[in-house]
This record gives C-alpha cells, sequence and structure tokens, in this order.
C-alpha cells in the first residue's frame, strides 16, 4: 500500500445496509422502539479495546514488532501479519502511524468517539441481545483502529472484531471515504453499531450456496436487515437502510407499485448480475421504478417480506428464520400482497 500519499482505498461489500446504534433510541425513531423479546436478557461479557493510542506512537519498526506482538490476533487476521511479509508490514505500520493526514484524522476519529464507555455500551447491548437469541454466540475481543482506509471498515469472525474507526468519523472529518455522497451518509458514529450487527448476521444467514436469483439476493438482505432491526430495537427503517425519512415515507407509499416492477419485469428468479446490482447493489436512485426510488430497494422489499412472513408466523424464532435457506419458500409462506 502506498502509506507515504496516504491512498485511500474504497471497499464496501455489495449488500450493506447501515442504521442506527443503540443511543439513539433518544431520538429517531419516531414511532418509538420496537417490540423487544430480549429486553430483560442477561449481559455478556464484553472486552473492548482502543488500538489507536499504541499505534500513533510508533515511530520504529521494533515499534510496530512490539505493537503487533501485544495484539497477536488484530496482527494475523486483520493487518494479515505473516512471517514472509514482517519488514514490509513493520515499515508500512510506522509510514501510516507517522502520517500528518493520518494523524490529523486520528484526532479527528478521537474527537468523533470520545467516550469508550459509550461505545462498549452500545456494543455490549447489541450482544447481549444476539447472545439471547443465539446463545451458542461467544461475543469476539472487540478492538478499535483507525486504518486510512486501507483495511475493511468492519472485520468479524469468532476470534475478532475489528472497528475502523475513521470510517465512520462523519462529515466534519479532513479525509472520508472514499464514496459517493448517497453512501457516506450511512458513514456516521451513528452508523457503526448497525453495520457491526449486519456483519454479525452473516453468521447465521445460511442460504443455498447455488442459489443466485434476484429473490435470493432480496431474501438474503432482508434477513440480515431483520436481524439488525431485532439486536437493534430503537434502530429506525431509515437509519437501518441509510435511507432519508422521506424516502422511506415514498416506499411505504408506493410498496405495491415497487413489488408489481418486480413482477412485471419478470426480476425476482433473474440470475443476471447487472440486473441485481440495479435492484439491490448500491445505486444513487432506481429510475426504473422512479426518480425518487432510492437504491438498494430490493433489500427493502426482501425486509417487507421477512417481516410479512413474522407476521403470518409469530412463534418462528429468529434462528429459524435465519437457517432457512429456501428463499421461495419465505415468500410463498409470508403471503406477501401489498396492496398497487
Amino acid at each position: 500500500m502506498d502509506t507515504n500519499n496516504f491512498a485511500w482505498r474504497r471497499w464496501l461489500p455489495l449488500f450493506l445496509g447501515i442504521g442506527l446504534s443503540l443511543s439513539a433510541c433518544k431520538g429517531e425513531p419516531a414511532e418509538g422502539c420496537r417490540p423487544d423479546d430480549a429486553e430483560d436478557a442477561a449481559a455478556v461479557p464484553m472486552r473492548l479495546k482502543r488500538l489507536e493510542p499504541g499505534f500513533f506512537s510508533l515511530k520504529t519498526p521494533a515499534d510496530a514488532q512490539r505493537f503487533m506482538d501485544a495484539n497477536p490476533t488484530f496482527a494475523k487476521y486483520y493487518l494479515q501479519r505473516q512471517p514472509g511479509n514482517e519488514a514490509a508490514l513493520d515499515s508500512s505500520l510506522v509510514n501510516l502511524a507517522t502520517n500528518p493526514a493520518l494523524q490529523k484524522l486520528g484526532k479527528e476519529t478521537a474527537a468523533a468517539f470520545p467516550d469508550s464507555a459509550a461505545l462498549r455500551h452500545d456494543l455490549g447491548e447489541m450482544f447481549r441481545r444476539v447472545h439471547y437469541y443465539f446463545p451458542d454466540f461467544r461475543v469476539p475481543p472487540t478492538v478499535t483502529y483507525v486504518s486510512g482506509f486501507l483495511a475493511k471498515d468492519i472485520y468479524v469472525n469468532d476470534s475478532l472484531l475489528v472497528t475502523s474507526l475513521d470510517w465512520f468519523a462523519g462529515p466534519k472529518a479532513s479525509k472520508r471515504p472514499d464514496l459517493p455522497q448517497y453512501m457516506l451518509r450511512r458513514y456516521t458514529p451513528l452508523g457503526l453499531t448497525p453495520l457491526v450487527a449486519q456483519a454479525v448476521s452473516s453468521k447465521y444467514n445460511r442460504h443455498e450456496l447455488t442459489a443466485n436469483t434476484m429473490l435470493d439476493a432480496m431474501i438474503h438482505a432482508g434477513k440480515s436487515l431483520y436481524f439488525a432491526s431485532r439486536v437493534l430495537p430503537c434502530t429506525s427503517d431509515s437509519l437501518l437502510m441509510g435511507y432519508t425519512q422521506r424516502e422511506i415515507v415514498g416506499l411505504e407509499a408506493n410498496e405495491g407499485r415497487v413489488w408489481g416492477h418486480f413482477l412485471e419485469k419478470n426480476l425476482l428468479y433473474s440470475t443476471t448480475p447487472f440486473l441485481l446490482q440495479k435492484y439491490v447493489g448500491e445505486r444513487p436512485n432506481v429510475p426504473e421504478i422512479d426518480k425518487t426510488c432510492p437504491g438498494r430497494v430490493g433489500q427493502w422489499v426482501g425486509l417487507q417480506i421477512i417481516r410479512k412472513y413474522v407476521a403470518e408466523h409469530p412463534d418462528v424464532s429468529l434462528s429459524r428464520i435465519m437457517a432457512e435457506k429456501n428463499a421461495q419458500r419465505l415468500l410463498n409462506d409470508s403471503h406477501y400482497r401489498p396492496k398497487r
């Protein structure tokens, strides 16, 4: 990576939705929090370590070695430390840590996330709900970092959760991810916890490996969003989706028209990647439906299908919904037929 020029790299999963952290229960949504089956769930152990101070203290390759030795799991998974790349990685870390532009962004990130206790609380509240619905879930050790956008915004596996906080420093930061504005509005401090929730959902969100239709993509994304809405019960749909409130109101008022478009154009069983990207992937809008229709509308429809399924089958657990691989079965059993 070009650390001297402090390159800013784009990274974002195709099927991404963003929402609001639990602390936003005091603001949006106007409709209030959703029913919360896990409201009284027991707390789970939560470890949070902020790596930024140690990272920005690096001055020499030896310092970088000690930094990685002190954080071996982070070095292995996030930094991709291997015996063959030690010297290059040491040099890269020092160049980044001493780069004036990144140091400035580091200070701005610290200002955007000044309270480690609040961050630990928000993540802990989410994790205890995940554990309630999925008792096998074990909270991974969690660290924060400033990557200069040269690595993933969120990385999670069973052994580690990394949040690169500079991605979420918000509009006041001197540098932001190289993304269009309609996507950047999701990259704020409030967008962090919902993205973590969706990343965690991938552990439980099952789908057929050979399933590659529009419907499969819509349902898979819808299950991820539904999972996030359950473990973050005070997240509004506008913030969960990364839409404006006006866009949400427009979709709700025209739900039948949107669904009718998918049916009339025979889109549900299309396997054309270009079409899937058009309706489920990142776009500023979907003019094929209407110029005011926001991008990723297929994800939103997928969420509505899952919610209708839950309304028809209130006794089905979240774990069973996430484990269901058959998108067609979920659609059929949802009886999803919004009025046109």
